[in-house]
């Protein structure tokens, strides 16, 4: 039923000129609008929507993650933008808030409505066996 259809995720927002304005001047994504909806643009022809939802909660889980080449360059870049990075009790963070503990190294930040986003450090290639 779906073989042919190109799925896309999608969160919601509490003002969409406010995310917007995030989404496209602070984070540097290509963001579209048609029907009051965004759509943000991401490298590799990744598409997810964005909609406003009256009394919105944000989302207490990472809804997008953004893999980077350097970590510790994309947070002092996010940092100069005025993105604060999130400080959570349960994992030990470094001073720039990375966790580098497990897995790749990740730090967590918020958008204007408060749902969570992170960059997270890409794999980089791996040797032939």
């Amino acid at each position: 039923m779906f073989t042919n259809t190109k799925a896309f995720s999608g969160f919601a927002v509490d003002d969409i000129e406010r995310a917007k304005d995030f989404y496209h001047r602070t984070l540097g994504l290509r963001v579209t609008e048609e029907y009051g909806l965004l759509t943000l643009h991401i490298t590799g022809g990744t598409e997810v929507l964005v909609y406003p939802k009256p009394g919105h909660t944000p989302a207490t889980f990472t809804i997008l993650n953004f893999p980077v080449d350097d970590i510790d360059r994309a947070v002092e870049e996010l940092t100069s933008r005025g993105i604060r990075f999130e400080r959570y009790e349960q994992f030990e963070q470094d001073e720039k808030g990375i966790f580098r503990q497990e897995g790749p190294p990740i730090a967590w930040f918020t958008d204007p409505a408060g749902n969570v986003l992170s960059v997270l450090q890409a794999a980089g290639p791996h040797p032939a066996p």
